[in-house]
């Protein structure tokens, strides 16, 4: 029985186009696998906090020298490394926010990079150690960045790509619902986008 992680960062609700895209890529998903379990979160509703002092220490201490406060920040990373490793599929949803990721979703990555768990560094440089996950990426945007003359302002993509990838999480398609500002083409983005889902 597979098992999808699918990640909500838009704090649009209904109206967010990446979580459409998102669900549709969870259908396909559903469909190709039958019996599959889905656990959605919506980081923009869990807050999860941003990394401060404590949560780095906590990161970077070992387990048998925690203490409570230690524990009470690591709390957060420990749930999201979890449900990231339990998972076969993770489907993301990421919505421009000034060319960039949210700060929900950043917020999430920050957790999930901890040295020893999710990557570790040996005599030939960094070693991802969340293998065997497929990624999609669900994005949105107003205009368009996958190609073109604003393609340099995409900071969205690129950044998930790297940094999933960093991590181990190489096996990543990006999906993107594009122009949705932009007449002419907003009428039929997101259909567009659906009907590019290729697993």
């Amino acid at each position: 029985m597979k098992k999808i992680l699918h990640l909500i960062s838009s704090f649009k609700g209904d109206e967010s186009y990446t979580i459409k895209l998102g669900h549709a890529i969870v259908d396909k998903l559903k469909s190709e696998n039958a019996g599959a379990v889905v656990q959605e979160i919506n980081l923009a509703a869990e807050n999860y906090p941003h990394l401060d002092a404590p949560h780095f220490r906590a990161f970077m201490t070992p387990a048998n020298e925690l203490t409570a406060e230690d524990k009470e920040a690591i709390k957060y990373s420990d749930k999201a490394i979890n449900q990231l490793m339990d998972a076969d599929y993770i489907v993301i949803g990421s919505p421009f926010y000034n060319f960039n990721i949210p700060s929900a979703l950043k917020a999430w990555i920050d957790h999930i990079v901890r040295p020893g768990v999710t990557f570790r560094y040996d005599e030939n440089g960094p070693e991802g150690l969340v293998k065997g996950k497929k990624v999609y990426i669900a994005l949105a945007s107003g205009g368009v960045y996958a190609e073109g003359p604003a393609q340099a302002y995409d900071f969205n993509g690129p950044y998930l790509k790297l940094m999933l990838g960093f991590l181990g999480m190489t096996d990543l398609k990006i999906f993107r619902a594009e122009g949705l500002k932009v007449p002419g083409l907003q009428e039929h983005a997101l259909d567009t986008a659906i009907e590019s889902i290729s697993l």
